[in-house]
């Protein structure tokens, strides 16, 4: 049998991207949601010097600019009713994600978490979680605002009513 894990994951980082993805497989057989490539990356404008600026305007340009700007890769992003564009490979998008999930594991720097977490508050209606790996805590906002924690003790509930069962992977 051959094993895939990618670089710089554990196997419970892989249990809980392939939960949210799973979870959302109906969604998306029904057209209710868009399934992105699995290493689809979230594009913006600036640099991280100047993060303020934003997310992309997806009116703002066309589909080969895409390709030049700078990017990350959440973990899981949802598309459910704002709109976004791909390049022509699908592998960045442009765009206010309905749900951005990151889970940290001790590899990920006090600034790279800071920064995401900026980055992803331009976004006013974007829903965007915290998940620490040895924690059930799930540190919740939508746009700037903080909102009610989550625990993985319960299911994991959007504000636009999604759900989302993780509870087999509570500690």
């Amino acid at each position: 049998m051959d094993i895939y894990m990618p670089m710089a994951t554990t196997e419970r980082h892989n249990l809980f991207t392939g939960t949210f993805f799973g979870s959302i497989m109906d969604l998306i057989r029904k057209k209710e949601v868009k399934a992105l490539h699995n290493e689809g990356a979230l594009v913006y404008s600036g640099t991280r010097k100047d993060i303020y600026r934003s997310l992309i305007n997806i009116n703002d340009f066309n589909i080969e600019s895409i390709n030049d700007l700078e990017y990350v890769q959440p973990d899981f992003m949802l598309f459910k009713n704002n709109e976004f564009i791909q390049n022509e490979r699908k592998t960045r998008i442009a765009g206010y994600p309905d749900l951005i999930v990151e889970i940290w594991s001790d590899g990920n720097t006090s600034n790279e978490r800071a920064f995401k977490k900026t980055l992803y508050a331009t976004g006013i209606n974007t829903e965007h979680w915290y998940i620490e790996q040895n924690s059930n805590i799930v540190e919740c906002y939508i746009g700037e605002k903080k909102i009610a924690d989550k625990s993985l003790d319960d299911v994991l509930m959007t504000s636009s009513g999604m759900e989302f069962d993780m509870r087999y992977l509570a500690l």
